[in-house]
């Protein structure tokens, strides 16, 4: 889950209001048969859609432009006359939402030059498409939302969860570009090492063993997260296997003592014992609550 491609141009700018529980349709995962698969006509007249790839590459034609997704990247479209078409064939794997927002007169998309006005109405402004910074957080709330729905959970429920989800993405992209901003002078340190952390998840990490790679004493480091991002390079390394380790238990029919292996655990009752301290509850309670899938092929 740690390569993930960037846009290849400045996306336009999406706009949402800020005080507003969105309306959710219906959701689901998409997986394609073979390689062979290209999305089929289909329009779009009322609904946002918001998809999240997971696997492979979507290549999608909407409003006249070509978007390229790829795994770990999102898109969302808003709601146009245009039909959403695929350009070109491939496997891809991905999440979607549908739902609608009331933007009263302002437009669904801007771009980026025109975007003080609406900064000052009470609205907030998100790239059409891009990374998903944690990746593996946003696909464990997405199976969530899919939970409730077969769960035959209130519309109340399933309108604040898809709330929740637009709120997520955007908070993880504001956070991003935050860190990317502040004048610090130890981002360009922190990301080099979250990236090799992500890259290296399914090893036994040491903060020791980071020190030496980048030439840095063990202690300096600590602080320097502890600085950025608000916990222990420890606390940061831990957070990052059991945010992993979620996306496999609700997205993957991996063992509990496959995923801890995979993940670098000694054994899985110290992957159990960490699993739980973090999220409330054991591995098997978690993944059972989050169980149901909704699976599209077509």
């Amino acid at each position: 889950m740690a390569f993930r491609k960037f846009a290849a141009k400045a996306p336009h700018l999406l706009i949402f209001p800020k005080n507003q529980i969105y309306c959710y349709l219906r959701s689901g995962k998409f997986k394609a048969l073979s390689k062979d698969w290209k999305h089929e006509k289909m329009p779009l007249e009322f609904d946002y859609e918001m998809i999240v790839v997971t696997e492979g590459t979507l290549f999608l034609r909407y409003m006249d432009e070509d978007f390229t997704v790829s795994t770990g990247n999102y898109l969302i479209l808003p709601p146009s006359t245009s039909s959403r078409i695929g350009f070109k064939k491939a496997y891809c794997s991905f999440y979607w939402i549908h739902f609608t927002a009331d933007l009263g007169l302002f437009p669904a998309r801007v771009d980026s030059s025109s975007i003080g006005s609406y900064k000052r109405g009470n609205c907030f402004l998100m790239p059409q498409t891009g990374i998903v910074p944690k990746l593996e957080k946003m696909i464990v709330q997405m199976k969530q939302l899919q939970d409730l729905e077969r769960n035959n959970y209130p519309d109340i429920a399933l309108n604040a969860s898809t709330t929740a989800i637009i709120t997520e993405l955007y908070g993880q992209l504001q956070i991003e570009s935050s860190l990317e901003k502040n004048p610090l002078g130890n981002n360009q340190i922190y990301s080099d090492i979250a990236d090799y952390i992500r890259s290296n998840i399914t090893k036994n990490i040491k903060i020791s063993e980071i020190a030496e790679e980048f030439g840095y004493s063990p202690k300096y480091l600590s602080n320097l997260f502890s600085k950025v991002q608000g916990i222990s390079l420890k606390q940061f390394i831990i957070q990052q296997k059991i945010e992993t380790a979620c996306y496999y238990l609700t997205d993957s029919d991996k063992t509990i003592t496959e995923i801890s292996a995979e993940l670098g655990f000694s054994d899985m009752h110290n992957f159990s014992r960490t699993f739980k301290n973090v999220i409330g509850l054991p591995p098997k309670v978690y993944r059972n609550t989050y169980a149901k899938r909704l699976l599209y092929h077509e």
